[in-house]
């Protein structure tokens, strides 16, 4: 335990530093389910701060309350105890300008993709214009040109999944949420996708939290990775990723990959995560 609360300590002070520049900050956030008696402590505390376009990812053991943070982050579910700020200022309801993709695409099976994208447009009262030439050039991008018509259904899950992030983009908001966006496809999509992703955000350099079970994916993605403990979850541990970019597929070109990939197993052994000995 002499490891961890060290970890803690450390964390502490580099909180400290940053809460200066912070966009998004959540200090000593709690979640805990159930009556006060017998209430099930799921996360915290926790103090997370994403600066103004820096891309965070967050890895911890399942069950750690990841999603459940970033609920609490976009002001989609209340926390038990603690508080979050946007932009210096409190976050008293949901988070508007934000776009959040999840692990399953949730698109309307009975809307075409570019309808699916353009529904921002119907709930925001946003320019339907604007909006579809924004949503042309994210089908562009994102490597999805010529699906605009087609059903989901018609779609493969790495197409549907594409569709889900210009869904989240289109509207250009200031921070998108991201839960475990590519857990359900194959690697060769997964690649390729975190490709297009990085792309994209170094366009707009918006503020992004990234849940994810993937160490490749963080350190790929991110500037930044915060590690979770086991439930209740708490940040014991944050990575700077000192990387150019943009990054190859192929993580290993760079030796500093191996160097974080092994802080990173090794701070899952100290928390009894992993257990190979």
């Amino acid at each position: 335990m002499g490891k961890i609360t060290a970890m803690r300590k450390e964390l502490d002070v580099k909180n400290v530093e940053q809460h200066e520049r912070s966009f998004i900050r959540g200090l000593g956030v709690t979640k805990s389910f159930g009556e006060e008696a017998g209430a099930f402590a799921a996360l915290g505390p926790v103090d997370l701060n994403i600066a103004q376009g820096e891309f965070v990812s967050i890895l911890g053991p399942s069950g750690c309350g990841k999603s459940t943070l970033m609920l609490i982050m976009a002001g989609l579910m209340p926390a038990t105890g603690g508080k979050i700020d946007v932009d210096s200022k409190p976050l008293l309801k949901p988070l508007t300008d934000v776009g959040i993709v999840f692990q399953d695409h949730l698109l309307l099976e009975f809307r075409t993709a570019l309808e699916n994208v353009l529904l921002q447009q119907q709930v925001r009262r946003l320019d339907r214009v604007a909006l579809k030439r924004r949503a042309d050039e994210l089908f562009d991008k994102l490597g999805i040109s010529g699906a605009q018509g087609r059903y989901p259904r018609q779609l493969s899950g790495g197409m549907q999944q594409r569709v889900s992030i210009a869904r989240a983009l289109v509207h250009d908001p200031a921070v998108l949420f991201m839960d475990e966006p590519f857990g359900a496809l194959d690697a060769i999509s997964r690649t390729q996708i975190r490709h297009d992703l990085e792309t994209l955000w170094m366009e707009t350099r918006k503020s992004v939290l990234f849940i994810t079970h993937s160490i490749d994916e963080a350190i790929g993605l991110s500037d930044r990775i915060l590690i979770m403990s086991k439930s209740p979850g708490r940040i014991v541990k944050e990575i700077k990723v000192d990387l150019p970019r943009p990054r190859p597929a192929y993580l290993g070109d760079y030796p500093e990959f191996s160097k974080y990939a092994d802080e990173i197993y090794r701070t899952f052994e100290e928390l009894g995560v992993y257990h190979f000995n």
